[in-house]
């Protein structure tokens, strides 16, 4: 088992900048995928990034040249660096884990139903 931890939301205003982190326990995350995913009131959830153990890695377009996703196996923690913050970022971002699958079908990010861990999520609030 896998139980995740995030922080570093907050209400922030737009232009500003934030760094979400997830902190792991119970096993090493280093051979798992990694994903934030983020939910706005009224909205689905949806992919912001993802990272695999192997280092590929995926952005949403909405995000692209403005988030970081990055991994400190050694802390077993993954972050999430936001800059250039917009208000349609305001959302509960989830950080969630998915355990290696050999010889999966499924493509990177990979479906949402697949990933076997996840947070309680952090908000994240921008005004404009």
């Amino acid at each position: 088992q896998v139980q995740l931890v995030e922080s570093g939301g907050g209400l922030v205003q737009a232009g500003d900048s934030l760094r979400l982190s997830c902190a792991a326990s119970g096993r090493t995350i280093s051979y798992h995928t990694m994903a934030w995913i983020r939910q706005a009131p009224g909205k689905e959830r949806e992919f912001v990034s993802a990272n695999t153990g192997s280092g590929s890695t995926y952005y949403a377009d909405s995000v692209k040249g403005r988030f970081t996703i990055s991994r400190d196996n050694a802390k077993n923690t993954v972050y999430l660096q936001m800059s250039s913050l917009k208000p349609e970022d305001t959302a509960l971002y989830y950080c969630a884990a998915r355990r290696p699958r050999p010889g999966t079908t499924t493509e990177f990010p990979f479906p949402m139903e697949e990933y076997n861990y996840w947070g309680q999520g952090t908000q994240v609030t921008v005004s404009s």
